[in-house]
């Protein structure tokens, strides 16, 4: 069979209109062309699109605006491609029709030319009158609709700006209200208004220097540009459901009155990816996406690991210096650094892979970037791993069974030949992962399941609330999870976060190959080795020295004193060679505290006020107690480690130290947290700058450059 990427073949594969004998001679055809799979990835994401589309409204006819709308969109796309004087006979009320595989074929086509619509709450739905027994195209004017300039890749990223939409006529009065982004507009609205249809909300992955409402982050959260009020949304006013959730930082606590904070470890780098990527494309992130703890552990510190002899999983660092953004406060550092395994002696893996192969991964920043980090890291495997796939989109299937990486090349292919379709059932694929990682499950190996998705669940299992309940049973069988987000647009960073914290496991966000080969290559024994489960991290401040204190970051991961102690309690997980930061910033006794409120209350009549020890008398500042279990045990083991009162510069410190007081500086702006103080962006470049030092893979120069960035955004 020779099939070109124009044949009707194709199409009809997509919408399932083959026999058995027709559709098994075409994925045959597929295994060989990967440029053929992309071209049926094409059309099925645009047969998606019209399902949704016509869900929402009925081809009823166009409004006089709306054809305004695309002729002129048309006329564009005409300079470009040819003749579409079939597309302009639609607009101009002229209906045809088509083969319904031939129609999702050819409005794909335009639609990738005018950029009528990419993906978003509504998508250029009611653009044309599709109705029966009515005129249709020529095949001249078919082939011109469906042909492709020389030279031009056509793909959902590369279109055309859209000019701008005409302004609702005079007599519509009562418009839908302002742009996403008002208080009172929805963010998801359940039906798409007659004005919505005809301006449809359009998100450019490549202009990101637009206004945004950023999902469930809070009310009064700033927008990525002026927020002026308008009728509707032009090119330049586009919208996002991406969702993070609301982050209200730590507050200052008296040590007198609150001696103990308490904290789940965290090992995941994805806000720091995810807030680049946002900067990258010249927007400043929500804040509910800076999650500050994740800026600062996306950074290797070099940071002593335990002795060989040690039978500890990781080793304990503290220090403490003048805080930078507030010199009466202090800083201090409390640095895990769990023990490195060498590759020779990294034990057999189970690798189950959960790809979301839905219609919204058809971007090439997903699906297409999902098939390449995936091949990465079986590259990396060795003939002792195993790997099995399983996809979900509106059905879930088991793609390739457990399989030896002694057989990569079936692997490889198995990978190359995934294209998305339909939409997306991440709960009965999460079922599906976990019972093939069960069957297959290696006693004292690694066993785990990496999911890649945008976190778009959208039929069967779809509350965050029971996906995570979910998660957290199939936890408790050995099996820990990975996660991997791809994608903009649609992205869910909430629900994914949930999911690799209630599965032992840890959360990175993939926006290039190369975080692909970070996480996935160069961090490969951490990201599948768990060398402690369940830390916690209790820190007893002393009264006598520490006024009040407040943890930076890790708002999600606090636990109750109680917790410490309870061997019950789920907390976070350490990989082979991770290292993880934690900063307070302490107030000295002496010093005020206005973010603290003195105590109003009563006398006791039954207790008198804690008294001091005579342990309070010394120079400690502060005893940090850690709680881990090994992999396999249910018992936890007691670490403790003291820290001396000290009155350092932040200059003098180790280059990790400043250099995490920099990125924690960083976070703080961007979220403009309540205690950043007259803290600069200025000042955090000249801090990052001056602790470089060697930098081998260039992570921080990157971050310096962010930096800059983010000062332009701000204009500070």
């Amino acid at each position: 069979m020779n099939l070109n990427e124009n044949d009707p073949k194709l199409t009809a594969f997509a919408s399932g209109e083959l026999d058995d004998t027709e559709r098994k001679e075409v994925e045959a055809y597929l295994a060989e062309h990967p440029e053929a799979r992309a071209k049926v990835e094409e059309i099925r994401a645009a047969g998606d699109m019209l399902a949704a589309a016509f869900a929402v409204e009925p081809a009823d006819g166009l409004k006089d605006y709306q054809r305004q709308a695309i002729l002129e969109n048309a006329r564009i796309a005409q300079q470009g491609r040819g003749n579409l004087s079939g597309l302009q006979q639609a607009a101009e009320g002229k209906t045809f029709t088509l083969p319904a595989p031939t129609r999702i074929f050819v409005l794909r086509r335009w639609l990738s030319l005018a950029a009528a619509a990419i993906f978003g709450m509504t998508v250029g739905i009611g653009l044309f009158a599709f109705q029966q027994n009515q005129a249709g195209l020529t095949d001249r004017e078919t082939q011109l609709a469906s042909s492709k300039t020389e030279g031009r890749e056509d793909k959902p990223s590369d279109t055309i700006p859209l000019i701008d939409i005409p302004k609702f006529p005079e007599d519509k009065a009562a418009r839908p209200g302002t742009i996403p982004g008002s208080p009172a507009t929805p963010a998801s609205p359940a039906k798409a208004t007659e004005d919505e249809l005809a301006y449809p909300k359009v998100y450019d992955v490549r202009d990101l220097s637009v206004r945004v409402t950023w999902g469930n982050d809070s009310p009064d959260s700033p927008l990525i540009t002026g927020a002026t009020e308008k009728p509707g949304p032009t090119r330049k006013e586009k919208w996002n459901r991406e969702a993070y959730d609301r982050i209200v930082d730590n507050p200052f606590l008296a040590a007198l009155g609150n001696p103990l904070s308490t904290f789940s470890i965290d090992v995941d780098t994805a806000s720091y990816s995810n807030t680049r990527r946002m900067l990258n494309g010249g927007a400043l992130p929500p804040r509910g996406a800076v999650r500050i703890e994740e800026l600062v552990n996306y950074f290797p510190y070099d940071y002593a690991p335990p002795k060989t002899d040690s039978k500890r999983p990781f080793a304990v660092h503290t220090a403490v210096a003048v805080c930078p953004w507030q010199p009466k406060h202090k800083l201090v550092r409390i640095a895990l650094k769990g023990k490195k395994i060498p590759a020779a002696k990294r034990p057999p893996s189970n690798l189950v892979f959960l790809l979301d192969v839905s219609g919204s991964m058809c971007d090439d920043n997903k699906l297409p970037l999902v098939r390449k980090s995936m091949k990465m890291l079986v590259d990396r495997l060795g003939e002792n791993d195993r790997i099995a796939i399983v996809t979900y989109a509106a059905k879930t299937k088991l793609v390739l069974d457990s399989t030896s990486c002694h057989k990569k090349a079936a692997i490889i292919k198995a990978i190359g030949q995934l294209i998305s379709e339909g939409r997306t059932d991440g709960g009965e694929g999460i079922q599906l992962a976990y019972k093939v990682a069960a069957k297959n499950f290696i006693k004292n190996g690694t066993n785990r399941v990496i999911l890649c998705s945008d976190g778009d669940f959208n039929v069967g299992t779809t509350s965050s609330s029971e996906l995570t309940r979910l998660i957290e049973n199939k936890a408790k069988t050995g099996v820990f999870l990975t996660v991997l987000g791809f994608g903009m647009g649609n992205y869910q960073d909430n629900r994914l976060e949930q999911l690799a914290d209630k599965g032992n496991g840890n959360y990175g966000y993939i926006d290039t190959a190369a975080e692909a080969k970070k996480l996935l290559v160069d961090g490969l024994t951490g990201t599948l080795i768990t060398i402690a489960k369940d830390v916690k991290i209790q820190v007893e401040f002393n009264p006598a020295r520490v006024a009040a204190y407040r943890l930076i970051g890790y708002e999600n991961r606090m636990l109750k004193k109680e917790d410490f102690n309870d061997d019950k309690k789920d907390a976070g997980e350490i990989g082979a060679g991770h290292t993880v930061t934690a900063l307070y910033e302490v107030v000295p006794v002496g010093q005020k505290t206005p973010a603290v409120a003195p105590a109003k209350v009563d006398t006791l009549k039954y207790l008198t006020p804690a008294k001091l020890t005579k342990a309070a008398d010394g120079d400690e500042m502060l005893t940090v107690k850690l709680r881990y279990k090994l992999p396999a045990g249910e018992k936890s083991t007691l670490m403790q480690v003291a820290l001396k009162d000290a009155d350092g510069k932040i200059g003098r410190q180790d280059k990790d130290f400043q250099f995490a007081a920099a990125v924690a500086g960083f976070g703080m702006i961007l979220r403009d947290s309540p205690y950043k103080g007259t803290y600069t962006l200025a000042a955090v470049e000249e801090l990052a700058a001056a602790a470089k030092g060697k930098d081998p893979n260039g992570y921080r120069a990157e971050f310096i450059a962010l930096v800059k960035k983010a000062r332009k955004l701000k204009k500070i």
